[in-house]
């Protein structure tokens, strides 16, 4: 894992993934796996997306927005690469819902839907939550998950998140207020 204070940038690697912010760089390879995307499975899958809008300078955009969070610790964003070959197949953000005496985070995560089942979720959330922990300094990590999404909920549970409590009315989505699980993990 190395860290580059002046850009605030992390990266880390499994054994058979690269986690690390998006680079300009990664453009072509980026917008190949979301046209690659096989269709919606189920309402917390996006599937197929209109890419249209998704020029080389928005993308260009993109990155430097992704930075700027990082720098003002506001999220950090990162995809999530195939080491083998560069593959860009998610992503892994973390939202700062808190600093000071709680050092309190959230965690998103989406790996695009034709790299499902090959355990890649579980490998770049565990290795996430490493960069969290040791790099980020979060003390606690949330994930908040729609009640009807099992997938999400397995994949919290695999990597050691606990259920805390369900959140009514928690989030505005689909239309409405809808509830949220909350599973979470603290650093040891």
């Amino acid at each position: 894992m190395k860290l580059r204070e002046e850009t605030f940038e992390v990266a880390s690697e499994t054994e058979r993934l690269i986690i690390r912010p998006l680079k300009k760089s990664d453009y072509e390879n980026w917008l190949n796996e979301f046209k690659n995307r096989y269709p919606s499975k189920h309402r917390h899958d996006q599937g197929k997306v209109d890419m249209s809008v998704c020029t080389r300078e928005w993308f260009y955009n993109l990155v430097e927005k992704h930075q700027d969070l990082a720098l003002t610790d506001t999220a950090h964003v990162f995809g999530v690469f195939r080491k083998r070959d560069g593959t860009h197949l998610g992503m892994v953000d973390f939202s700062t819902i808190e600093r000071d005496d709680f050092q309190w985070g959230r965690i998103g995560y989406s790996i695009h839907n034709q790299y499902w089942r090959q355990g890649y979720a579980k490998e770049a959330v565990t290795e996430a939550l490493n960069i969290a922990f040791n790099y980020l300094k979060f003390h606690r990590i949330e994930a908040h998950i729609n009640l009807d999404n099992p997938a999400s909920i397995n994949l919290a549970e695999s990597v050691g998140m606990d259920y805390e409590c369900t959140r009514k009315n928690f989030i505005f989505e689909f239309g409405e207020w809808t509830d949220n699980l909350i599973y979470y993990k603290n650093a040891f």
